[in-house]
C-alpha cells in the first residue's frame, strides 16, 4: 500500500497571490485549493438569466449583482468561493460597506444563487451551504436544478433558522431578500431540455 500524496497547505494570503496569476479559477477551503470545472451551456444561460433579472430589478439602488468571476470570502470558514450569482447590498447602514470598496472580493452577500450540476449538487447543498450560513449578511440561498427545473430557496428567519421554500417546475420563484419574483419562463429562457 502506497503513502497518501502530500498536499501543500496554503495560507489565505498565499492562495490570493497564487490565484491572481492563474488562468482558471480555484476555490479555497481552509488551506486546500480546488480547481473550478467549466460549466455547460444550460448552466451559464440560467446564471446569466438570473444575473440579468437581478441587475434590472436592482438598478439604481444600493445593491449590486455579481456573477461567477467574483470571489466571495467566508472568513469564519477561512474560505473563498465563486458563487454562480450573488447580490450584495453592503452600502446599507446595517452593514460595514466592505463590499462597496473591495473590487476583487465580496464578504457581505444578501443573496447567493448556485446552479446545480451533477458533480457539485451534493457539495452545494451540503458543505458549501454550511459555510455560506456563517455569513451574517446572508438572507437567502437559492439552488436551481437544471434537470428538474426546480428551485430550492433557503431563507433565514428572524430566529436565525433556515427554512426551505421549494418551487416546482413552472412556478414563479420568489426571492424575498431582494423583493424579486422571477417566472420559470424568464429563469429558463433559451435553455434547451436535454
Amino acid at each position: 500500500m502506497g503513502l497518501a500524496a502530500e498536499t501543500a497547505i496554503l495560507t489565505a494570503a498565499d492562495y490570493l497571490t497564487w490565484e491572481a496569476a492563474q488562468t482558471e479559477r480555484h476555490e479555497y477551503l481552509d488551506g486546500e485549493v480546488f480547481a473550478m470545472a467549466g460549466a455547460e451551456d444550460r448552466h451559464v444561460t440560467v446564471s446569466l438569466n438570473l444575473a440579468f433579472a437581478l441587475r434590472q430589478h436592482l438598478s439604481g439602488g444600493p445593491c449590486r449583482t455579481y456573477m461567477s468571476d467574483m470571489r466571495l470570502h467566508v472568513a469564519e470558514a477561512n474560505s473563498y468561493f465563486y458563487p454562480d450569482v450573488l447580490v450584495t447590498c453592503s452600502v446599507l447602514v446595517t452593514c460595514s460597506a466592505l463590499d462597496q470598496v473591495s473590487p476583487l472580493v465580496k464578504t457581505e452577500p444578501k443573496l447567493i444563487m448556485e446552479v446545480l450540476s451533477p458533480s457539485t449538487a451534493a457539495y452545494d447543498r451540503g458543505l458549501k451551504f454550511s459555510h455560506y450560513r456563517r455569513l451574517p449578511s446572508l438572507e437567502e440561498y437559492a439552488l436551481i436544478d437544471l434537470d428538474t427545473r426546480t428551485t430550492d430557496v433557503y431563507r433565514k428567519g428572524p430566529d436565525g433558522l433556515w427554512v426551505l421554500h421549494p418551487f416546482s417546475r413552472g412556478d414563479t420563484v420568489e426571492l424575498a431578500s431582494v423583493a424579486l419574483h422571477i417566472s420559470a419562463d424568464q429563469l429558463f429562457v433559451d435553455v434547451l431540455d436535454t
